[in-house]
């Protein structure tokens, strides 16, 4: 079931590439921008997460945090995470818990691979509330910034 805006979102337990369990909790009293995408060093997903790094300070002046999940390891995700100096947690869904609770599983990737996260954008607030939810229709198309930021800005 998706989540829809208004909703609280559901917990999660995940470990960043650190190996640092990074929880919902850790974010309270904070807006948490959590950026889906499918595989680390792909193309789209490359661009999406070295955009938000390049967002991070208008984040920081939102009083926002990013993140960013796939189902990638947290090995993988830490040399994708050095390789392109991003700037913000990356998270390892490995078993898949998140992108089933808050309903971003792409059943079909590349190349035979199923049920990775799909490429979306959630936003929640300082409470832990929905606040603005997308998901792309095609993995290779990028989330919207623009309305990501547009968001953002009604919480401030």
């Amino acid at each position: 079931m998706a989540l829809s805006v208004g909703t609280k979102a559901p917990d999660f337990k995940l470990f960043n590439t650190e190996k640092k369990e990074v929880s919902l909790a850790d974010f309270k009293g904070k807006n948490l921008v959590i950026q889906f995408f499918p595989a680390a060093f792909t193309g789209v997903c490359t661009k999406q997460m070295c955009a938000t790094r390049d967002d991070v300070s208008f984040f920081d002046n939102m009083n926002a945090s990013a993140i960013g999940v796939s189902v990638d390891s947290p090995f993988a995700l830490k040399e994708f995470k050095e390789k392109n100096k991003i700037n913000f947690d990356l998270l390892a869904d490995t078993n898949k818990e998140l992108i089933n609770a808050y309903d971003m599983v792409l059943e079909n990737f590349t190349l035979g691979m199923k049920n990775v996260a799909n490429r979306g954008v959630i936003v929640l607030d300082k409470e832990g509330v929905v606040r603005y939810t997308e998901t792309t229709a095609n993995p290779g198309e990028q989330v919207n910034f623009e309305a990501l930021n547009a968001a953002l800005e009604k919480l401030k």
